[in-house]
């Protein structure tokens, strides 16, 4: 059961959750853009460097709905609180991996502890009525947004490649402290949302929320959306290093510059439009455009020819500035990142929604659960595209994916509006 927390207490209790999200956020955002790089110091080929980012999901794939439907029988704080150390703990043992395979086991095991985004989910929508879901979902999403915007600057700044391996080890020092002090904020700060349940009520099987997800219009399509989409995100962020290096011959820092802009737009669009175009427009349809926007920019950064965007300056008169190779593909980015900031809140409000509130938890876990497989499965292809085929397949492969994922949300749109008209 719920706590209810007055208009008065929920300001503070949402900003706390903010700062959390933010802080942990920006820990994993220091790690994941230097990732293909850290690989490569560890002599790792495409499809190892790949497998890292698949054996994170492959974790999460258990995790989440393990740890939605206890932070449903036993509340939101304890579930961050383990999985945040879990963070804090799998960032210093992949710092300290002596070789590839080490480093996937540990990426392994930090998946497992990492499944808090559907706690975070379901807090929101224990203290949250429904009609206003979508925007704190989007304000969450804001956090996720600006901590990629810091994250991926700062570990491109304290990335020193020049010393090989070692220069890769500082980030991840920074991420694990990030997640300490993430878990500090929830211990010290953040109000539990739920009661307890009963001891002695029956506990429901690993992803037993499935017969009931599959049952429903709604979820079973967004869930799609979900399982579609993140597969062809995912196999863009696992090659997405790899590209730049190869194309323009960006390093560490260049890669982590680009995904602090994409956080920066993500977060803008998040904090301040998401919710609003959902309310407006429903969110079937935004979540439709965002599937189309970001599919169009990987065409677009797959399309912009290497020879129109070189290196060099560009002369304003009394001063000029440095431009790296390649400097479009930030901005094209920016198109994409525009797309996800609209999908993603509007998936979690749509199957919130949807959810009866003792399944919230089980049923933004399951939600989680279908993201990690396509992350499972996403990169591997991304990996085996990318040494067999050809660098940018990864990238059009996931571009032509967001287009079925474009039509299962107008067709979740179209159940929700039958479901209004019957009710």
């Amino acid at each position: 059961m719920s706590v209810s927390l007055s208009p008065k207490a929920q300001a503070p209790t949402l900003a706390v959750l903010f700062a959390v999200v933010f802080i942990n956020l920006v820990g994993f955002g220091l790690v994941v853009p230097l990732l293909p790089f850290f690989a490569q110091s560890l002599q790792a080929e495409p499809w190892q460097i790949t497998l890292m980012f698949s054996a994170y999901s492959l974790g999460q794939f258990f995790a989440e709905p393990f740890w939605g439907r206890l932070s449903d029988r036993i509340g939101r704080k304890p579930v961050l609180l383990a999985t945040l150390a879990a963070n804090a703990v799998g960032y210093l043992l992949l710092a300290f991996a002596p070789n590839i395979w080490v480093a996937v086991a540990v990426r392994l095991f930090t998946g497992l502890g990492a499944g808090n985004i559907s706690t975070v989910q379901g807090y929101i929508a224990d203290v949250t009525p429904p009609e206003r879901r979508a925007g704190r979902m989007g304000m969450i999403g804001a956090a996720f947004g600006l901590g990629f915007i810091v994250g991926p600057g700062l570990g491109g700044l304290l990335a020193q490649p020049q010393m090989g391996h070692v220069g890769y080890q500082l980030p991840i020092f920074a991420a694990s402290g990030a997640a300490v002090l993430a878990a500090l904020g929830v211990m010290f700060f953040l109000r539990e949302s739920r009661t307890k349940a009963d001891p002695a009520a029956p506990r429901p099987a690993f992803l037993s929320g499935v017969s009931f997800a599959r049952n429903d219009e709604v979820i079973s399509r967004v869930l799609m959306v979900s399982l579609i989409y993140l597969a062809g995100f995912s196999a863009m962020e696992a090659a997405f290093g790899l590209w730049a290096e190869h194309r323009y011959a960006w390093t560490a820092r260049e890669v982590g510059l680009s995904f602090m802009i994409v956080g920066l737009i993500s977060a803008v669009n998040q904090g301040l439009v998401a919710g609003r175009l959902a309310r407006r427009f429903g969110e079937a349809r935004v979540l439709a455009v965002g599937m189309l926007l970001f599919g169009l920019s990987m065409v677009l950064q797959v399309a912009a020819p290497v020879a129109w965007f070189p290196a060099g300056r560009i002369d304003l008169g009394l001063f000029s500035i440095p431009v790296v190779a390649g400097w479009i593909i930030p901005v094209i980015m920016g198109i994409g990142a525009c797309g996800m900031s609209l999908a993603m809140p509007n998936i979690s409000s749509l199957i919130s929604r949807s959810s009866p509130p003792d399944r919230q938890g089980a049923m933004l876990g399951l939600n989680m659960a279908a993201g990690s497989m396509a992350r499972i499965v996403g990169p591997i292809v991304a990996g085996a595209l990318y040494s067999a085929v050809g660098p940018n397949w990864p990238f059009l492969i996931g571009a032509v994916l967001t287009v079925p994922a474009a039509a299962m949300a107008i067709n979740a749109g179209r159940a929700v509006r039958r479901r209004s008209a019957q009710a």
